[in-house]
């Protein structure tokens, strides 16, 4: 006997209760003004390729502060410093969380690490235990000789590469000098690519953050995500599973190891915390190590390359700047420069970034 129809038949039924009471429920609260949308995809259709510039046009017509349904999922949308102020800054506490993510479930250890862990006593305490640990100002002054090693190896890498008359894929080379320091600060060394797996690690990495910023209908239709329409649960668990094998490898290394003398890193200073709990309110497993890894790694290079890719690429895009840079240091400066970071070349805010577009808005 064919069971397709009736599956399908039942499935739209569900369906269409549910969105009787979604209807119901919405109609006993004081929303925003907003479109009104169509059952199921709510106003999704009303989103196009540029999503900043539909939004936009629909504030200008509804206001700085909007209402919108996403899916089954309603979206508020704030468009003014004002309303942005009451959200960001009044009441920051009651909107610090983020919304449950499909794919976060996952390549997070179901939302274990602090980019998607929902504010509170977990999140503030990881926060602390990686600000006192691995990004204090002490830690990383520390770190310093390691970095100046590292950077020696890149700029030895590209001087070669430009004596021989080879082409330096520069962005390729950041990547690994990010990707080596952020190991060795964080795990206490360097992994080959081949420790990794076919894709290596800075790729992985890459394919994760595309992935969970792709749109899934499943985050806004839930009912769809057993089907997984669009495969990206499919390819995310894949890429869950090679950094989970990553992390237990780097795990049970520490654990086994019995070289007293070793200095210890944020690992070890991890493990310690494993089996304690705070106030009953969570423990932390080994997966909670994992999350906190694999976000600090993910967020040290990715940030880092990005930064020093776009500021090499708006160098070499405006060689005139570029010139009147090198006079005006030259004419300014000794001869024999100190290139340390001693010196000061640590600025405290990266001014070349702030006329470089961002998009916040990659979901869709």
């Amino acid at each position: 006997m064919d069971w397709t129809g009736t599956i399908l038949a039942l499935a739209a039924l569900i369906l269409f209760f549910q969105v009787l009471t979604w209807r119901r429920r919405d109609g006993n609260k004081r929303l925003p003004p907003g479109p009104r949308g169509i059952p199921i995809l709510g106003n999704l259709l009303s989103i196009g390729s540029k999503p900043h510039q539909d939004l936009q046009q629909l504030a200008h017509k509804y206001g700085p502060i909007m209402h919108l349904r996403f899916g089954m999922v309603p979206v508020i949308v704030v468009s003014s410093p004002e309303a942005a102020e009451l959200f960001l800054k009044t009441h920051d506490l009651v909107f610090a969380s983020r919304p449950p993510h499909e794919s976060s479930k996952h390549v997070s250890y179901n939302q274990q690490n602090l980019v998607f862990s929902p504010y509170g006593s977990y999140w503030r305490n990881m926060r602390k235990m990686c600000t006192l640990e691995l990004l204090s100002n002490h830690k990383i002054a520390s770190f310093g000789s390691m970095r100046k090693q590292e950077l020696d190896l890149l700029v030895r890498r590209i001087r070669e590469a430009a004596s021989a008359g080879v082409a330096v894929d520069l962005s390729s080379e950041v990547m690994s000098f990010s990707t080596n320091v952020a190991c060795r600060m964080i795990i206490g060394k360097k992994y080959n690519r081949d420790d990794f797996g076919e894709k290596g690690f800075e790729e992985t990495i890459r394919d994760g953050m595309k992935i969970g910023a792709a749109f899934n209908l499943a985050d806004y239709i839930p009912q769809t995500r057993g089907l997984d329409l669009q495969g990206l649960t499919k390819r995310m668990k894949a890429i869950a599973k090679d950094c989970d094998n990553f992390l237990e490898k780097i795990i049970e290394e520490h654990v086994r190891s019995k070289d007293e003398n070793r200095v210890k890193d944020f690992v070890d200073v991890m493990l310690g915390f494993v089996g304690s709990e705070e106030t009953h309110e969570y423990r932390v497993e080994r997966d909670t190590i994992k999350a906190i890894i694999l976000d600090m790694l993910a967020a040290s290079m990715d940030t880092s390359a990005a930064t020093i890719d776009w500021t090499l690429t708006e160098l070499i895009r405006h060689p005139r700047v570029t010139k009147k840079l090198q006079k005006e240091l030259e004419s300014v400066l000794p001869t024999e420069l100190d290139m340390t970071e001693d010196f000061g070349l640590v600025c405290p805010r990266a001014e070349h970034l702030q006329l470089i577009p961002t998009w916040r808005l990659e979901a869709f």
